[in-house]
């Protein structure tokens, strides 16, 4: 069967230009077809020597020749094709997350802080996508003396092990997301750090079968062998992810910020809300940690 593509948004920025190059990496990981998506909406044109149809047309073919152009000369071997549509810009996103096996989507940084910079667009998305979404930092390009890849994918010096790191909520553990964390630590060779950091408020939770509620460990020790049962059946699905766990007393955002640096993924999760509701529409967590990670930031959404 077809793998379902890894879709990357593409706008021609240089933040665009990381989500391309990051999607296509993921894609050749997947063995799955990379697809860049630029949609737009129509704007007036002053009149000229050009009709506007035209001038629009010449300004999308340039914008997307920009991203085939990256995309192939990062990873030429990765089967790519390219889609442009006339509409909204977030409301073609999240339908397009509806048939990839995940949505790339840029973010940039802002000058002199730790964080990103969200747009509207990746915002919209993020919180109504379906679908995992992935958030990736624009940053400087890599030096010219880097060592490069090899046609077997190895290289001279190999960089330093890599870590995938998710925030997990054993309150209400979820299927989607800690597979997903599981998986691209596997496509990656990499290092599964689970964090999870409680408060005094939690008076119940979920037991590990997630099918009733018992009172919530208090102690470090007791939260250990809590989460030691909610991952269990995971280590047995894939035996080859060496598996951390950061266990801490504390706010949840912080603690993930801090085990995330340096590392080539952090994952959290969204949960899917039936109607809107005032503010982050992603839950205050996961709404930190995608302003202000520095790695790329997956956003699975569950139930």
């Amino acid at each position: 069967m077809q793998p379902r593509p890894v879709i990357a948004g593409f706008d021609g920025s240089p933040e665009s230009l990381a989500a391309v190059e990051w999607a296509a990496k993921e894609a050749e990981r997947r063995g799955a077809p990379l697809q860049l998506l630029y949609a737009w909406s129509p704007v007036p044109f002053m009149p000229g020597a050009i009709s506007p149809e035209a001038a629009e047309q010449r300004t999308i073919d340039g914008i997307v020749r920009r991203g085939v152009e990256h995309a192939e000369h990062t990873f030429p071997a990765v089967e790519l094709e390219t889609r442009t549509i006339e509409r909204p810009p977030t409301a073609a996103l999240v339908e397009a997350a509806e048939e990839a096996e995940l949505l790339v989507l840029g973010s940039r940084g802002l000058s002199g802080f730790t964080g990103f910079l969200v747009g509207s667009v990746a915002l919209g998305v993020v919180a109504h996508a379906t679908g995992p979404v992935v958030l990736v930092r624009a940053r400087p390009a890599e030096p010219q003396d880097a060592p490069r890849p090899d046609s077997d994918g190895s290289a001279q010096d190999r960089p330093p092990a890599q870590e995938v790191v998710l925030g997990l909520d054993v309150s209400a553990p979820c299927d989607q997301l800690i597979d997903f964390a599981f998986e691209s630590a596997l496509l990656r060779g990499a290092r599964l750090q689970i964090v999870h950091a409680w408060g005094d408020t939690q008076a119940r939770t979920l037991d590990p079968s997630g099918r009733s509620l018992i009172e919530a460990p208090q102690t470090e020790e007791q939260w250990t062998k809590f989460v030691t049962a909610v991952l269990r059946p995971w280590q047995e699905k894939y035996p080859s992810v060496p598996v951390a766990r950061t266990l801490a007393k504390g706010k949840p955002a912080a603690r993930l910020l801090s085990a995330a640096e340096g590392c080539d993924l952090l994952v959290v999760g969204r949960r899917r809300r039936e109607r809107p509701f005032p503010g982050p529409q992603t839950g205050s967590v996961t709404h930190a940690v995608i302003h202000h990670a520095r790695c790329p930031v997956a956003v699975v959404p569950h139930p």
